[in-house]
């Protein structure tokens, strides 16, 4: 199928929305070369630049460039019903943050498409159920909407946990429909709370232990595969703890990203020196373990960032990848990503060079997905004469 038929296909999976032509956020986006040690008061650095050695590129100057992120590891160019954002608009939206990798989660649990709803949360009684739709668009759109400054990971994000039978039967699916594509998995729900209202199934011990087909897969491939496993709610901050344990007990080897470090809107007041005990024991234990900073939740809920959570991220800046959990709805304002951008990269500001350069500037990403691509180098502190 070319391009255009591609197009045509899309244009008939989704609500026509004006598209954003990307021609002037990417003309002049020129390669940064030179001494590691010359600074760059460029707010844009183009993924070409980033193809280069660390020393070969301009260092990273943290006082004139942003202190967000050149990648956002959890994302959603689909919402869970409605319109979504245009794909030539989304990745203007990206591009001009100056993000330059980005995870398409296509929210695997979509609303009943009769229902008119949007967002899961206005809609109680609404199921969400597992699909492989969103992905499918997001494999059609990356085709068809192709982008020089911008790095995609497509991920499967169709997988039901809790009825895990098939999982294997539809990752061969992909494997015909768009080979060798789609390189992460997830986010797929362990226990979300939010979503028990829309008929949510959660995964139980026993299910887990059906994982192991489908893990093995992602194991023999190296696919990473993040996890929404709420920790627990106020009344027992530990509650679903368990099923985290026992995921990670009996798949030690598959590289897992816990979403969020677990935490959510119905866990706001947990013991910030509680949680980093619990997240500092389970990366000791198990080295493919890694942790997603991603929602806006963390930061509006804990305020402790600088007395516990940096020094935590700091001394395990190798572990930790960054996010924004952006939903790309149609109906929300152009300036939103922006926004949630912001507040999820506020806790960056204060990480030492190092954990800025693993977290922030894309090392930690690149070492786990084997790209070949290289974060910059943090540019030395200026000393007085």
């Amino acid at each position: 199928m070319d391009i255009l038929s591609l197009r045509r296909v899309i244009h008939e999976l989704r609500t026509p929305l004006l598209a954003l032509s990307l021609s002037a956020l990417i003309a002049g986006c020129a390669s940064l070369g030179g001494d590691s040690n010359a600074r760059s008061n460029d707010n844009s650095r183009s993924l070409a630049s980033l193809s280069q050695p660390s020393d070969q590129q301009a260092c990273y100057d943290r006082d004139a460039e942003p202190f967000t992120p050149l990648v956002d590891a959890h994302f959603h160019p689909r919402p869970f019903g409605g319109a979504a954002i245009p794909p030539e608009k989304l990745h203007a939206m990206l591009e001009s943050q100056g993000v330059r990798f980005v995870n398409y989660f296509g929210i695997g649990q979509i609303l009943e498409m009769d229902s008119g709803c949007s967002y899961y949360l206005d809609c109680p009684g609404v199921t969400a159920m597992p699909s492989i739709k969103n992905d499918f668009v997001n494999g059609m759109e990356t085709v068809a909407y192709p982008s020089d400054n911008l790095h995609i990971t497509l991920s499967m994000t169709f997988m039901d946990l809790a009825h895990p039978d098939n999982i294997v039967e539809l990752i061969e699916l992909y494997d015909r429909e768009y080979p060798g594509m789609f390189s992460w998995s997830g986010e797929l729900n362990v226990m979300k709370q939010a979503l028990l209202k829309n008929n949510h199934e959660p995964a139980t011990l026993e299910s887990i232990d059906q994982w192991a087909p489908f893990m093995a897969v992602l194991k023999e491939r190296g696919i990473p595969v993040t996890l929404h496993s709420d920790l627990g709610n106020d009344a027992n901050p530990v509650e679903f703890l368990p099923l985290m344990k026992h995921v990670l007990e009996t798949y030690p080897d598959n590289k897992i990203v816990w979403a969020h470090m677990g935490l959510s809107k119905e866990l706001s007041h947990m013991n910030p020196k509680q949680h980093t005990a619990i997240m500092k024991e389970l990366l000791d234990s198990y080295p493919h373990l890694m942790l997603d900073i991603s929602w806006d939740v963390l930061y509006n809920e804990y305020h402790q960032w600088g007395d516990i959570y940096v020094p935590f991220l700091n001394e395990y800046s190798t572990r930790i990848l960054p996010g924004t959990d952006f939903v790309a709805a149609a109906y929300k304002p152009d300036d939103q990503y922006a926004t949630e951008l912001d507040v999820t990269s506020r806790v960056l500001k204060a990480l030492d060079d190092e954990a800025f350069h693993n977290i922030a500037l894309g090392a930690n990403y690149f070492q786990l997905m084997n790209l070949d691509y290289h974060a910059p180098n943090v540019c030395p502190a200026e000393t007085d004469s």
